[in-house]
């Protein structure tokens, strides 16, 4: 996956050498959701709620709309309703649900 510039793919790709989750970690700033092809910024509240962002904070570039209505309403397609359900189809936690289609 390629994202807008070097700056953004270092903070997708950071990793705390203390924390294992990136939400604890204060440090790391953006969080990027692949099977929604979303981008956040963190909230540091112990939780793993983040803020969404439409332009790069480095390079100003747009960056990709959300795909999370669309990965709902396709789950929704397959006749699930239950969206951390286990029957939900392996490409769909993942970005390949919209890339290879």
């Amino acid at each position: 996956m390629n994202h807008c510039c070097k700056e953004m793919e270092r903070a997708i790709s950071a990793k705390c050498k203390i924390h294992e989750d990136k939400f604890a970690c204060p440090d790391v700033l953006i969080a990027y959701t692949s099977k929604f092809d979303e981008y956040g910024l963190i909230v540091h509240d112990g939780g793993t709620s983040s803020i969404s962002i439409h332009y790069c904070p480095w390079c100003g570039n747009k960056l990709p709309e959300s795909k999370r209505d669309a990965w709902f309403e396709a789950i929704e397609k397959l006749g699930i309703d239950d969206f951390n359900s286990e029957e939900i189809p392996e490409k769909f936690k993942s970005d390949a649900w919209y890339r290879n289609s």
